[in-house]
């Protein structure tokens, strides 16, 4: 059973950051995944939106779920990241004063996503968008 889904993110919707990840907790446990690859799953789907909403103007996320795992590509619109090996360190965050007084912003974001992914890639045009692809493994 393939499922394809899409769902598009404001810049700065903080209000309806995670709503997709929590949609797609439920189309998961509908499938009776295990419990833990729903949790690092939703994390790292979490934390790609809340990345959309905090840096870019605004984004999409792609997801493909079949039998033996679940794809995401979000892409977005925005300032895009100038040095991805620095931005994947635990720390690291270029996210506003603003974003950080709300509890965002921690710069863990991209380093959540690696965890808790089977495979992560990302690539981005600084200035432009930023694109992060994840894939995890029901069976693994």
């Amino acid at each position: 059973m393939k499922r394809n889904l899409r769902y598009y993110i404001k810049g700065g919707d903080f209000v309806n950051a995670g709503t997709f990840s929590s949609e797609i907790k439920k189309v998961l446990q509908k499938q009776n995944i295990d419990a833990r690859k729903i949790k690092r799953i939703v994390i790292a789907l979490y934390e790609a939106e809340v990345n959309v909403v905090a840096h870019a103007y605004k984004g999409a996320i792609d997801v493909e779920i079949d039998s033996e795992k679940i794809s995401v590509v979000v892409k977005d619109k925005g300032p895009g990241i100038e040095n991805i090996r620095q931005a994947m360190e635990d720390g690291y965050s270029t996210a506003s004063k603003e974003v950080k007084e709300m509890g965002f912003g921690a710069g863990l974001g991209l380093s959540n996503m690696k965890r808790n992914s089977d495979k992560l890639i990302i690539t981005s045009k600084p200035g432009e968008w930023t694109k992060v692809e994840m894939v995890n493994y029901f069976n693994w």
